[in-house]
């Protein structure tokens, strides 16, 4: 698995990512949809450049113009709910993509630290031959993401798959990097410390759902 870390050098990112992380400033629930999704338009624009391009004539009105569009399509498919602001990010500028939506979620069956990831409803289209963009604000124990491809990869074969995340865990990646092809790329806003005891990621910026779209019962 090839892995892009996309803060190593200083730019407009690390100011969103900053506020995001800021317990004053994530009170604005509309303004944190905002920061995710402008981070979801910068990731769009670096992933965009590892993308097959090929050559094409545009007719313009003064004439013929030789230039590159994307050779494959594009399909994003985020993990539901935390992934829409994200989601919309990239939609901006992969504004002709397919979307899929996939749900996945922490079960803990007995109330504890330990939990199952279900993978429950998934609307999506073919991924075959095309680039799969699968999106997911926060990489913590890496386990949703491997459930999730599991789910929607059975039979299909994307041409290449990518792995956006805004905050990412080295766990998490560790864990992605065991048990995915190495054909996948992970793309990751921002590398942060550890997981704590209850395998959410420090520092961090906590639960981006809830931030994005209130408490959850």
């Amino acid at each position: 698995m090839r892995i892009h870390y996309i803060s190593e050098e200083n730019s407009i990112l690390n100011h969103f990512l900053t506020q995001l992380r800021d317990v004053t400033i994530q009170k604005d629930s509309m303004r944190f949809r905002k920061n995710i999704e402008r981070i979801g338009e910068i990731m769009a624009y670096e992933l965009s450049k590892t993308l097959d391009y090929k050559n094409i004539d545009v007719q313009t009105p003064l004439g013929i113009k030789k230039t590159t569009t994307i050779a494959e399509p594009v399909v994003l498919c985020s993990i539901l709910r935390a992934g829409l602001a994200l989601h919309q990010g990239f939609m901006n500028f992969f504004d002709d993509a397919e979307n899929g939506f996939v749900s996945a979620y922490r079960h803990h069956y007995d109330n504890d630290d330990k939990f199952d990831i279900l993978v429950e409803y998934q609307a999506a289209p073919s991924f075959e031959g095309k680039n799969l963009i699968l999106i997911d604000p926060m990489l913590a124990t890496g386990q949703s993401l491997v459930a999730v491809l599991n789910q929607l990869h059975l039979e299909q074969k994307p041409k290449e798959i990518h792995i956006a995340v805004v905050i990412a865990a080295p766990e998490g990646i560790a864990f992605l990097e065991e048990n995915l092809p190495e054909n996948c790329h992970l793309w990751v806003a921002a590398l942060d410390e550890k997981l704590n005891e209850k395998k959410y990621i420090v520092p961090g910026l906590g639960d981006a759902g809830d931030l994005a779209y209130g408490s959850k019962l």
